[in-house]
């Protein structure tokens, strides 16, 4: 940290340091771990101190990705092996979730065929043009206290009640479109809506950028945990880190007994993401609130106001974090050449 600047200023009186410490937005979703980790560590060192850290922003430029215009420290592909599991809710509501708690995210759907994003967000528009020909995304700003979220989808583009029948070079064009001709701004995670299944979507990104990882989204019951685990493989032949499993529909609270039903079964992501030797970031319990407030449209709002609706989201998001966080300090990411 004194390295990076990040030690803005320490001072240590009757036992009792006071510590601040520059952290970055995209590190704010794990500021609790590093609190504890900077405070145990002064414990250690210095018997019967007492410590209290505290954070002020830390500016981090995000670099270049690949050789795309895309700044952002952390690209994440949201994908599942199979449609019907809630995988665009998870997304969206982890790229809330992010956004919540402090870091900048954009929101990309690349599920070109069935785009709902725009719905899940209550968004709508047609996305248009910059001074340098660059695509001016669709703004999430329904909240003065966050960053802007900048979303972009097909949706946007066609009219609800048409399909979009491409085939694949159409699909790569727009995909690439969507990646280095927009204007996201600079961004700490950029969390993309793959399309369900193992198409050729993965291949395009794993080809276009270096995605940061993915998390596979799955139901606990076993007739979706068989295509979860061909997502997992797809991941891996294209060479794009898995960060976790997240296990969606895991269990129903009845709200009038307080009684837990699990519908589809339960652990079944857990047991798998052991088995196939991947972290297993956490379950999404059914929640009514979280249904109604995606059909409706109110998916930003709700998340925003919600603490029980939201706190298995926070812990799901953190996880992933936690786990980029682990991996990027075994493994520091290595300076790119420019191309010349």
């Amino acid at each position: 940290m004194g390295s990076m600047g990040q030690v803005v200023s320490v001072s240590i009186r009757d036992k009792q340091a006071d510590i601040t410490l520059g952290l970055s937005s995209h590190s704010l979703p794990i500021q609790d771990d590093v609190r504890d980790a900077v405070t145990s560590k002064l414990v250690t060192a210095f018997p019967g101190v007492q410590a209290n850290v505290t954070f002020q922003p830390h500016a981090r430029p995000a670099a270049r990705v690949g050789q795309t215009a895309l700044r952002a420290k952390s690209v994440i592909a949201v994908g599942s092996g199979k449609g019907g599991v809630g995988k665009s809710t998870v997304a969206a509501s982890i790229a809330l979730t992010l956004r919540r708690l402090g870091s900048r995210v954009g929101l990309m759907d690349a599920d070109v065929y069935g785009p709902s994003i725009p719905h899940l967000l209550g968004l709508s528009g047609r996305p248009g043009f910059s001074e340098s020909k660059r695509i001016d995304p669709i703004m999430l700003d329904d909240n003065p206290d966050l960053s802007p979220m900048p979303v972009m989808s097909m949706g946007f583009l066609v009219d609800p009640n048409e399909a979009v029948i491409w085939r694949g070079p159409m699909l790569h064009g727009s995909i690439n479109q969507f990646l280095g001709m927009t204007e996201w701004g600079e961004l700490d995670y950029l969390i993309i809506d793959m399309p369900p299944g193992t198409g050729d979507v993965a291949l395009t990104l794993s080809q276009a950028i270096p995605l940061a990882g993915s998390v596979v989204v799955c139901t606990p019951q076993e007739v979706a945990l068989l295509d979860a685990v061909k997502a997992i493989a797809m991941f891996r032949k294209v060479n794009i880190p898995i960060l976790g499993m997240v296990e969606n529909m895991s269990g129903f609270l009845c709200p009038d007994c307080g009684k837990t039903y699990d519908i589809f079964g339960a652990g079944g992501a857990r047991e798998k993401a052991e088995q196939m030797d991947v972290s297993f970031l956490g379950g999404l319990p059914l929640d009514i609130k979280l249904r109604i407030a995606g059909d409706e449209g109110r998916l930003p709002a709700v998340i925003d106001s919600d603490a029980a609706a939201r706190a298995p989201l926070e812990r799901i998001s953190q996880a992933m974090v936690r786990t980029l966080a682990a991996r990027n300090a075994a493994t520091p990411p290595k300076p790119t050449l420019p191309t010349l």
